[in-house]
């Protein structure tokens, strides 16, 4: 039996940021959302740099790897959501970088085959 979409997402949602605070970064929140514009997964702090961090979980790579999963258009979408947060919190002089996580399980249980984080992915 196979973990749902939704769940092997929270999941590996629950592992990127387990995995981004053992590497140093300091979560500022999880989930950000705004309006239709769609979701964040992860906003941390990595040294100067604030960064908008997309989670991709996938149970093999058979069809391709996480990070090939994050089209131009959720990209896009990604940069406007960063733009809204932005402005929100007044962080115009701010070092901003898009990353990426690729979470691979092996198992129904989660157990995670690989976990990969690429800096300024797009």
């Amino acid at each position: 039996m196979k973990l749902n979409k939704r769940a092997l997402g929270t999941s590996g949602e629950k592992r990127a940021v387990e995995y981004l605070k053992s590497n140093g970064y300091s979560i500022i929140t999880a989930n950000y959302r705004y309006g239709k514009l769609g979701e964040i997964d992860i906003i941390a702090r990595d040294g100067d740099y604030l960064c908008f961090i997309e989670v991709k979980s996938r149970s093999s790579v058979m069809y391709g790897t996480p990070a090939e999963a994050v089209t131009k258009g959720k990209q896009s979408r990604i940069k406007k959501l960063a733009q809204v947060y932005i402005s929100q919190n007044n962080l115009f002089d701010i070092n901003i970088r898009f990353d990426i996580i690729e979470i691979v399980t092996k198992d129904i249980n989660g157990a995670v085959s690989y976990i990969n984080l690429i800096k300024n992915a797009f």
